[in-house]
């Protein structure tokens, strides 16, 4: 394998002249996401580390799926969670891929970080309904078995599962705290400090975020359309409380790359690395 990530250099942002290239789902526009076939692509086309999503098995096991049903992506229908993980094995998740590829099976978290020992991952939790307890345990358990504790970081969009991962599991700063934050700088020109004490503060939102203004009024509220951005002075606040590294998601053109190099971001998460390479030239 050609483009390999050092263990030793996991998420250093020194360690890349531009933002980090991560795959997102293992590259969700070029191969069937989160499958091995995608991942092995993402890596040829220049990925330096991978995006992958986790959903707990009815038997526990950490399996690489993001919708909430099965049938968007195969032809199974159900909840990950209502399958043990041999079932999940059978199931084709480029079924419905327009493109076919072969071996886009369902693949344990497990698998993946034995087959590419030396690759940086990000681990996203989107269990609709796994206990955040038991998730947690499940997870530290493969982290450790495979020895990837210090090549893997844990994000989420919900904080009960961030908030119950075990101590040793590197995570990322829950999204709610780094949306508040990024909305007080964007709106007051407020820089908050972290409300959790760090090591290190890994932040993880959309370079650009739709989000939705209220307004609240006696009788009733007035809600506007607006977008959530980073620029400078919102880098500047975040770089200034701590050890801090920024992700940025959503970056899916040459354009938003430059905007995201030029603010210093330690990664971009792009759906396409077979885009994506042709933006480091």
């Amino acid at each position: 394998m050609k483009h390999i990530i050092i263990a030793s250099l996991l998420f250093s942002s020194a360690a890349w002249a531009s933002p980090q290239i991560i795959a997102h789902r293992g590259g969700t526009a070029d191969a069937p996401e989160n499958t091995l076939p995608a991942i092995a692509l993402a890596l040829e086309n220049q990925a330096q580390a991978i995006w992958v999503t986790v959903q707990l098995s009815r038997d526990g096991v950490p399996v690489l799926y993001r919708p909430s049903d099965l049938s968007a992506l195969t032809t199974a229908q159900g909840k990950v969670s209502q399958y043990t993980q041999a079932e999940l094995a059978t199931f084709d998740a480029g079924a419905k891929a327009k493109a076919k590829m072969a071996g886009t099976t369902i693949p344990t978290l497990k698998a993946v970080l034995e087959r590419w020992p030396d690759v940086s991952f990000y681990i996203d939790i989107k269990s609709p309904d796994a206990d955040p307890v038991e998730m947690g345990k499940q997870l530290q358990a493969v982290l450790k078995e495979t020895n990837s504790l210090k090549r893997v970081r844990v994000y989420s969009t919900e904080d009960r599962y961030l908030d119950a991962l075990p101590p040793e599991v590197p995570r990322f700063v829950t999204r709610s705290e780094t949306r508040t934050r990024l909305a007080n700088i964007s709106m007051n020109h407020v820089c908050q400090s972290p409300t959790k004490q760090m090591d290190a503060y890994w932040y993880g939102l959309e370079l650009n975020r739709k989000v939705e203004v209220v307004e609240k009024f006696t009788l009733g509220d007035g809600i506007s359309p607006a977008t959530l951005t980073w620029d400078k002075e919102a880098m500047d606040c975040f770089r200034s409380q701590g050890n801090a590294h920024v992700i940025l998601l959503g970056v899916n053109s040459d354009e938003d790359y430059q905007k995201a190099q030029s603010l210093g971001a330690d990664g971009v998460m792009v759906d396409s690395p077979a885009q994506a390479k042709a933006w480091l030239k």
